[in-house]
């Protein structure tokens, strides 16, 4: 059996980030299973830009980004097995790997990183009436069959979901010749980041039917058309709202899933906010040495912002390595409070703070004017006023470690609305 101190799975721009700040930290015994035949993960059909504007300061496209990360890989000798496919874990950090060259085999870890990173949620959990026609795919297969294969699905296309996938989509069928008829979306707001809508949509006069979804599927064998509606304040289609949309193509961006099958085989508690493990502030999860970073832990709206995360990930991993105590004291609980979706981390040992600690969400709503608000009791610990807050945008607080000193219990993280 092969060992290794540290296994990073996933060899995305999480995994990358993990794997070259482990080895800046002193880790030469590690390794990256990637199931593809190439890092980057999911940034090398993404060929837009708008990429690395935090990390790297300019703007590139998803495959410069990947490439960048790739090379430091490279340059600094980390081990990538790339056509591997992770088959399980276990608790004491066993992983099973499937390859063409080695067959199945077992090989041992001190610590893990799991960097999976996600998936689209496909049509068959959305509940839409219908058949299911050629011509129905999710938006990050359209991308990848235009970006990388150079075939265009269809001609006529209705998107549902304002995903920022979706929305670049539209804005790339477009350019193919392709006529985007409307992008539909079922809350009364967008999901995918503003400078998408205007970029992808205004731009080129895509209309976006916000409080609206697509409620059937027309034709059997051939997509002919989709049923869109009016949906009221509980997500219900209004009768008499229905709008016939002939279209030859349907792109579903509809949310992305935390792919975490390897995580719950290897029993690590999973958040039911955010579909991925239950971390603390150092982003290990419930299994001493397994780190979780990356789209895999929750879903982020920027690769700059996982390279971040991951980066800690890595660190942090390493630190384990090295015999760093883990888990000093009883935990302080992180809760989403009033208008808050989830938190990441879920718990805080304050004792292991060294500097400070990161609180990443999602709000749940569109708030003007207000306030993020952090407490314990009546103790407030922190305050961040912003102009506008919207669910799009993940939000990341940071708290020093003084200001969490004698704090026990729990602390909630809420959004404070102005006062009308």
């Amino acid at each position: 059996m092969r060992e290794f101190e540290l296994v990073v799975i996933g060899g995305g721009p999480a995994g990358m980030a993990a794997a070259i700040a482990a080895k800046k930290k002193g880790i030469d015994d590690l390794v990256i299973f990637e199931r593809d035949d190439r890092l980057g993960g999911i940034l090398n059909q993404c060929i837009h830009n708008g990429f690395g504007l935090h990390t790297f300061k300019e703007e590139l496209t998803g495959p410069e980004y990947a490439e960048r990360y790739a090379d430091q890989v490279c340059e600094l000798g980390i081990p990538c097995e790339l056509g591997t496919m992770v088959l399980d874990i276990t608790n004491d950090k066993e992983v099973t790997i499937l390859s063409r060259e080695r067959g199945v085999e077992t090989v041992r870890a001190k610590a893990v990183v799991l960097a999976m990173g996600c998936r689209e949620r496909p049509r068959g959990a959305l509940g839409i009436a219908g058949f299911r026609p050629q011509g129905v795919y999710t938006a990050g297969t359209a991308q990848k069959l235009v970006n990388c294969e150079g075939v265009v699905p269809g001609k006529e296309v209705v998107i549902l979901g304002s995903g920022d996938i979706g929305l670049i989509m539209a804005r790339r069928m477009t350019l193919e010749g392709a006529k985007v008829r409307a992008v539909v979306e079922l809350m009364p707001y967008s999901s995918g980041l503003k400078r998408n809508i205007a970029q992808c949509l205004d731009d080129y006069g895509i209309p976006l039917m916000l409080s609206h979804t697509v409620i059937d599927i027309k034709g059997k064998d051939k997509l002919e058309g989709v049923w869109v509606a009016t949906v009221d304040e509980r997500n219900a289609p209004i009768e008499g709202t229905e709008e016939y949309f002939p279209c030859d193509t349907l792109l579903l961006s509809c949310g992305l899933i935390p792919e975490n099958e390897l995580s719950r085989s290897a029993g690590i508690e999973l958040s039911p906010l955010t579909g991925g493990p239950t971390v603390d502030e150092s982003l290990e999860t419930g299994a001493e040495g397994v780190f979780a970073c990356g789209n895999v832990l929750h879903v982020h709206d920027l690769v700059d912002f996982v390279s971040e995360e991951s980066v800690r990930a890595g660190e942090n991993a390493a630190e384990y390595i090295k015999g760093k105590p883990a888990s000093i004291g009883e935990p302080v609980a992180v809760k989403p409070g009033s208008g808050v979706r989830y938190t990441v981390p879920s718990k805080i040992y304050v004792e292991s703070v060294t500097d400070s600690v990161h609180i990443r969400f999602r709000v749940t709503g569109v708030y003007k004017s207000a306030a993020i608000v952090v407490s314990c009791g009546d103790n407030e610990i922190f305050r961040k006023r912003g102009r506008i807050f919207v669910p799009s945008e993940m939000q990341d607080i940071v708290i020093k470690k003084d200001k969490l000193a004698d704090i026990s219990g729990e602390i909630e993280v809420r959004v404070e609305e102005a006062e009308k």
